[in-house]
């Protein structure tokens, strides 16, 4: 629907303000859109059915117009959120969907009160439904070792696929992280990454020695690559990405995972595995050797430690085993 002035003005609240990534504002975006969808079905099949002066008209004659249905959401209670998780419900969407959806409404809700825009919090009477909690997946560092021999480091765009792997398990970034980072953001000599993490928050990440290695073979195929002349001489240092693009452009998240999974094909490993399964493999397999779980909060960049504790349960679950295989009387 054009013109939903409120979503648009929440969207650049979390854009501007709040300092959201584009990324999670669009998803914000598009939850508030269906919700809107919802209510202007609602309200067209009210007026449809009773007319503006009570006599039933063609629903086809009606439209729900964005002020209508902008009022309806303004003054939505507990029974029209119920009514649209029912909506939800017919989709067949997970618990995990679901518990995404109300906590959109909830930031939503939370900023209309906040500003005057409506005179009550509808979802103060909203629960979340329970969720399984789900282990984070984590491969074996074989695995990583049999992943990372897939790209072909004689070409310039295989050496740009290794050193994007190396780096991924070297540091734990997120995607979105990794191909926001621009040249001006390594610093070899350290052998350091500067991330711009969630809300504008910045990391100095280290980098591994194998991956200082990969980035600088990389590098080094890149600026005598004359495909690429204009990447590595652009005016401004500043915006000239890290990891390129065939182009000599920014890489998105969605290339990057598209590398990975013809590399998974390539290993005849499982296509479920995604950049931030290397993510959670990073974090399980420092804890796995000892490292204090502080210290992979701020190299994750956690803002909360119960957000990394999560990590604990498979470490703990793999001492289990060892305590079970190992111990006389386990």
């Amino acid at each position: 629907m054009p013109g939903n002035t409120l979503i648009d003005r929440f969207v650049s609240y979390l854009r501007f303000e709040r300092h959201f990534s584009p990324y999670t504002a669009k998803c914000y975006d598009a939850d508030l859109r269906q919700y809107y969808e919802h209510i202007a079905h609602q309200a067209q099949a009210t007026t449809a059915a009773t007319g503006t002066d009570g006599l039933s008209v063609p629903a086809a004659s009606v439209g729900a117009t964005t002020a209508l249905v902008e009022q309806r959401v303004t003054t939505a209670d507990a029974m029209t959120i119920r009514a649209f998780l029912a909506h939800l419900d017919s989709f067949g969407y997970s618990p995990a969907t679901t518990a995404r959806k109300i906590a959109t409404l909830r930031s939503f809700y939370k900023w209309t009160l906040k500003n005057g825009i409506t005179q009550s919090n509808p979802m103060l009477m909203i629960r979340t439904p329970k969720q399984t909690k789900r282990l984070p997946k984590a491969i074996t560092v074989d695995q990583i070792e049999k992943l990372l021999t897939m790209p072909d480091q004689k070409q310039t765009l295989g050496a740009r696929d290794r050193a994007i792997l190396e780096t991924l398990y070297s540091t734990g970034v997120r995607v979105s992280e990794l191909v926001d980072l621009s040249r001006t953001d390594l610093d070899l000599t350290e052998q350091t990454l500067r991330i711009k993490g969630k809300g504008k928050r910045e990391r100095i990440v280290p980098l591994g020695t194998h991956a200082v290695a990969a980035i600088n073979a990389y590098l080094t195929l890149l600026s005598t690559d004359p495909r690429f002349a204009s990447a590595v001489t652009g005016e401004q240092s500043q915006a000239i990405p890290l990891f390129i693009n065939k182009n000599g452009g920014r890489l998105s998240s969605r290339s990057v995972r598209r590398k990975l999974d013809k590399y998974l094909l390539a290993a005849g490993m499982d296509p479920s595995i995604s950049p931030h399964t290397l993510r959670h493999t990073f974090a399980t397999h420092l804890l796995d050797n000892g490292a204090d779980l502080r210290s992979v909060q701020e190299l994750l960049g956690h803002q909360s430690l119960s957000t990394t504790q999560i990590y604990t349960h498979l470490t703990t679950n793999r001492l289990r085993g060892a305590y079970d295989q190992a111990h006389p009387r386990a």
